[in-house]
């Protein structure tokens, strides 16, 4: 793949198996998740169950909704998580689509058709801690975003837990408050 070379697989009783095979994302460890809820709101709680899973994950998933499912993919996980799209395996219009979240979400624009697999990289271990991350979601706060939305961005970022990063960014916005004069930019 990485070379530019066509990666095909010999048909095999296993959908799961082929897309992780032709996807070029990690096949050390993995996990199958079935297809994924048909409503946003619970698709997105799933996605947010996986922020932090380190193994590659797979997802069948309807022509009519894999648009939508990239888009909530990308909102919670962030744009530039690898992932592949394989449709049709080993049939005679097999695809396969691979890049950012981001980027399959501009592919699936147009008319999708065929048996969907969806499948995820895992998130990288995180190296930064919560506290190191605060002073970002600060900085994204002062350039006009809403607390929630930089928390959210962040944590995506660094895959780590939403809630903790708020909880502290709270935690410090409190702190700067009792002392302002020190800290006159993080009110």
């Amino acid at each position: 793949v990485e070379r530019g070379i066509e990666v095909s697989v010999i048909p095999g009783a296993s959908a799961v198996l082929s897309a992780l095979a032709v996807s070029g994302l990690p096949t050390d460890r993995f996990a199958f998740d079935g297809f994924l809820p048909r409503k946003s709101g619970e698709r997105r709680k799933a996605f947010e169950n996986l922020l932090t899973e380190t193994r590659t994950v797979i997802f069948f998933e309807s022509p009519h909704r894999i648009l939508e499912s990239l888009q909530d993919a990308a909102a919670v996980l962030g744009n530039e998580r690898r992932a592949s799209v394989s449709r049709e395996l080993t049939k005679k219009f097999e695809q396969t689509v691979r890049g950012s979240l981001a980027e399959l979400v501009d592919w699936a624009q147009g008319e999708i058709k065929g048996e969907i697999v969806l499948v995820i990289s895992g998130a990288k271990p995180a190296t930064a801690t919560i506290e190191d991350l605060v002073p970002i979601v600060l900085s994204q706060r002062e350039a006009g975003l809403s607390l929630k939305q930089a928390v959210a961005e962040v944590a995506a970022a660094h895959n780590v837990s939403k809630s903790d990063l708020y909880q502290r960014t709270l935690e410090a916005k409190a702190q700067v408050s009792e002392t302002p004069s020190k800290h006159p930019k993080l009110r």
